[in-house]
């Protein structure tokens, strides 16, 4: 039976703790097929639920985290180009988790470096799996509490803007689909939800 966090509501721990075996796929092979810096790809046969075999393209990751930093009232995004989408985008300071790595300290480096923010404490508010049919990454999500300001470090190939803008702002840009990063729209309403 897996584990679940103190607080999680009985319905949850009830829906994902019945056995459903009836709807289990089992991996019968894990063919490598490339490996990057950031994620590796893999081709699995799998044996699906009614016991015909399948094939299961999947991205291993070692997932990101986030910060929604909030001070008067606006949101702390950064500005980037993303080529996957070809546009630019909004999105709240983040980046990818060190093998091993707490996810909390990566959030707290990613803040620094991309704004010369740091939080005296990070609360964790939620863990998003993205595309959970084809990757195992995951981003924590956290809320900063109690800025300071202090100069920014990016990396040297990151070229980001920092902007703040009025969280209601970012709400209805999420809602528009004009902010559509995951952890963006997140972080964006548990601020929202904190009365940030």
């Amino acid at each position: 039976m897996p584990s679940f966090p103190e607080g999680t509501p009985t319905s949850i721990v009830t829906a994902l703790s019945s056995p459903d075996e009836n709807l289990r796929e089992r991996v019968i092979t894990d063919n490598p097929r490339w490996e990057g810096n950031i994620f590796r790809v893999s081709q699995l046969d799998v044996e699906q639920p009614d016991g015909t075999p399948g094939v299961r393209d999947i991205v291993w990751h070692n997932g990101g985290a986030g910060v929604a930093a909030v001070h008067d009232g606006k949101l702390c995004l950064v500005k980037q180009w993303r080529v996957a989408l070809d546009r630019m985008t909004l999105e709240i300071p983040a980046g990818k988790i060190d093998a091993g790595e707490d996810p909390a300290v990566c959030a707290a480096r990613e803040l620094a470096e991309e704004t010369g923010l740091v939080a005296e404490r990070l609360e964790f508010v939620a863990s998003s799996a993205g595309a959970p049919g084809f990757t195992n990454e995951r981003t924590r999500i956290f809320l900063a509490h109690g800025l300071s300001t202090h100069p920014a470090h990016p990396d040297p190939n990151e070229f980001v803007d920092v902007l703040w803008v009025p969280l209601e702002d970012v709400i209805a840009a999420s809602r528009l689909g004009v902010i559509m990063d995951a952890k963006t729209i997140i972080g964006a309403y548990a601020a929202l939800a904190a009365g940030m």
